[in-house]
């Protein structure tokens, strides 16, 4: 999709289509009232007939508006006006979006910026505009014989400005829009793609894909024999029962200072989790192949990043293997000692993504860390407990939370923070090794977290629990890319407070 910046009235704007929102009430947005002076009425008198009320997602579309200079104009509903908030905002972009694709109009220029959402600016509103339309036209048809095909779509969108003041900084927003999306599009693909083509040796080519021809990237994959040199017992101890090669992928930019401290990025990259010996049910088991999902938007993360050449040092670290049954894989019961010298008993060999992220959590201490966040689709529990809406969050430092709270709210990719507290570590216990891997059905996703704060004493560290919002069910089944807009956004606040 190519993104353009228009300035000027609405009704003299020569397009395809033209967008504008409509609150409930049949209450007209300042460029549908523009549009409607220039009418001569013509918009209110259509919505007295009672085609749409302005309710949220709801559109029209009008051919041939007396007046303006468009060939269409398509109304979008925005809900009241008072209540059009951040979600609400993004949905009726995409409902735009959709529509739109759908007119037979390949370019068009869309308004909706001027709309009024609580507590946001021009700059965000317009990010959100490049970020939900991308999110909404995105399909993944790939691996389809025969795809799906639009008649005319959608290839250009002018976002139109009517303070020259917005215009001259719209260009910025649209290139972080644009990034971010790309990074979410990239973490959507590697999610979506099956577990015989996304392994671990796939996620290192896509590593060596970003860093390729870049002077401030570096790629490097570790096989099966240099972990073992490292002595990542964890790691290795869940890949036993695959005949795929596990690998330790990092991907590091280096876009600051030499000296200045990086944030690394840890991401869960189990390309696909049968639960190993204690083994899933059957029933959905192929939606464990978004296991990888924190891997892909640590991935999704850099590509962002790179292509914003952000004046930061950041850095990914992805441990990747597959978790398979068979005669060599862990049973439970059995022990292994981790990279931190640790030993662990495996009690559940489908807890197996907390061992993978203990052993690069500690290999991140090489990196001198500013602050490291894990990344993971970690608990069946966060999703009881958050839904679809918000992943967890977990820290061992209140700033750190703070701060990716915020970041994830003004990227509409919220998450909610859960207690760490030293009353949980107990139902780690164990009577043979230094710790279990499993704490109990009580506070699942805390416990889990419990287990990784153990092996993050010597830095600044969050827990990212996605299992809830990394993908979807049902007939809209697919990767989501989230929380690629957290991270970058996190990202992003931290170059402005420099």
């Amino acid at each position: 999709m190519e993104f353009s910046v228009k300035s000027g009235s609405p009704e003299k704007q020569r397009t395809a289509c033209l967008v504008v929102g409509v609150y409930e009430s049949r209450r007209l947005s300042p460029a549908a009232r523009s549009l409607d002076k220039a009418a001569g009425g013509y918009l209110k008198n259509v919505l007295k007939r009672g085609d749409m009320d302005g309710r949220c997602g709801q559109t029209l579309l009008l051919h041939d508006v007396p007046g303006t200079a468009c060939q269409r104009l398509l109304l979008v509903g925005c809900g009241q006006e008072r209540e059009l908030d951040t979600t609400k905002y993004r949905n009726a972009v995409a409902a735009a979006a959709q529509r739109l694709n759908e007119t037979g109009a390949s370019d068009a220029v869309s308004y909706l910026a001027d709309l009024h959402v609580k507590g946001r600016d021009t700059h965000w509103k317009l990010r959100q505009i490049v970020e939900a339309t991308e999110a909404a036209l995105y399909v993944f048809d790939q691996l389809k014989s025969e795809k799906d095909k639009v008649r005319r779509p959608l290839r250009k969108l002018a976002l139109g400005v009517t303070d020259k003041k917005d215009a001259a900084n719209a260009q910025a927003a649209i290139t972080e829009g644009q990034a971010i999306a790309a990074g979410v599009r990239l973490a959507r693909e590697l999610g979506n793609l099956p577990g015989n083509i996304c392994t671990p040796t796939y996620l290192g080519d896509q590593a060596r894909e970003l860093a390729k021809g870049r002077r401030k990237v570096k790629a490097t994959v570790l096989d099966r024999k240099d972990m073992e040199k490292l002595g990542m017992g964890a790691l290795l101890a869940v890949a036993r029962g695959t005949d795929e090669p596990p690998k330790l992928i990092t991907l590091e930019y280096q876009g600051g200072k030499k000296g200045d401290k990086p944030v690394v990025l840890v991401g869960k990259g189990v390309t696909f989790d049968t639960g190993g010996i204690s083994l899933k049910p059957g029933a959905a088991m192929d939606e464990m192949k978004f296991d990888m999902c924190g891997a892909a938007s640590v991935l999704g993360t850099l590509a962002a990043v790179i292509r914003m050449e952000l004046p930061l040092n950041v850095i990914g670290v992805i441990p990747a293997t597959d978790n398979m049954p068979s005669g060599k894989a862990i049973k439970p019961g059995d022990i292994v000692t981790s990279l931190s010298g640790q030993t662990i008993e495996i009690l559940n060999t489908d807890a197996e993504g907390r061992l993978i992220l203990c052993d690069a959590l500690t290999y991140a201490e090489r990196f001198e860390p500013d602050a490291v966040i894990d990344i993971a689709t970690l608990t069946g529990a966060c999703v009881i407990a958050l839904g679809s809406h918000a992943a967890g969050l977990l820290s061992n430092q209140p700033s750190l939370a703070h701060d990716l709270l915020q970041a994830g709210e003004a990227a509409s990719d919220r998450a909610w923070q859960l207690p760490l507290w030293d009353d949980y570590q107990g139902q780690l216990d164990s009577n043979f090794a230094d710790m279990a891997n499993i704490g109990g059905r009580e506070a699942g996703t805390i416990t889990a977290a419990c287990f990784l704060s153990r092996f993050t004493k010597k830095y600044h560290w969050a827990h990212l629990d996605i299992a809830g919002v990394a993908w979807k069910q049902g007939k809209e089944k697919g990767a989501t890319g989230r929380p690629v807009p957290l991270l970058t956004q996190y990202l992003l606040d931290r170059v402005a407070d420099k």
